[in-house]
């Protein structure tokens, strides 16, 4: 069973996404939360499997709280894919390079929210909608961060190759028929290049490919 956590100001919002998530067999509402205090210390108590948090709510924002959440050791287990009501979005992105998994428009349709839920649980980050990787790629492109170049040393050169199928938003079966070898070895190829660079999943992994330059803005492919 998967196990969610709805964190939202506004409880239509809260009541509309618990109905479509508890009607699932697989899914159910673990707790909800209307700002990012209480956001937290829910996540602490429940350990729900992921949070859909938004962004702009009272008292802690989500993105401050999805930084405290992704940066704990003890809750390294839960996802956080963030709620937005505009796309593109400057925060999103800070999100997801703070860990989040990826993020969804509020007026998004039913089965997409399911899909995210349960595509997140499975180690899937939401860069399919080719929406998320624009918005990556502009806010990537924009950043004053250091570049993450120096870190690119630690991959073989078949890692940065992977890495940078990964930046383009291929799925682990699109870079085995890529690379002609196995899905599985892909999967294992993915798995060994987050963790040399320390990426908390294959959305931190699609930032640093584009902080990194290994991958630009435009290859969208």
């Amino acid at each position: 069973m998967i196990r969610v956590l709805l964190a939202d100001d506004q409880s239509l919002v809260r009541a509309g996404f618990g109905a479509l998530l508890d009607a699932q067999p697989d899914i159910e509402v673990a707790g909800e939360a209307a700002d990012g205090e209480e956001a937290l210390r829910r996540v602490r108590e429940l350990r729900p499997d992921v949070v859909l948090m938004d962004i702009r709510m009272p008292r802690l924002d989500g993105l401050a709280a999805t930084r405290r959440i992704t940066s704990a050791a003890d809750l390294a287990e839960v996802k956080v894919v963030m709620l937005t009501t505009f796309e593109l979005d400057e925060y999103v992105f800070e999100a997801i390079r703070a860990g989040a998994s990826g993020f969804l428009v509020k007026d998004t349709e039913p089965d997409e929210l399911l899909r995210a839920v349960r595509a997140v649980v499975a180690g899937d980050a939401l860069l399919s909608p080719g929406v998320t990787r624009r918005l990556i790629a502009e806010f990537a492109a924009r950043s004053k961060e250091p570049a993450a170049a120096d870190a690119l040393s630690r991959l073989t050169e078949r890692e940065r190759e992977v890495m940078t199928l990964v930046g383009i938003g291929l799925s682990n079966e699109e870079i085995a028929r890529r690379l002609v070898v196995s899905p599985l070895t892909a999967k294992t190829h993915v798995s060994r290049t987050m963790v040399k660079l320390g990426a908390r999943d294959r959305a931190q992994l699609v930032v640093l490919a584009y902080e990194s330059g290994l991958v630009r803005p435009g290859w969208l492919g």
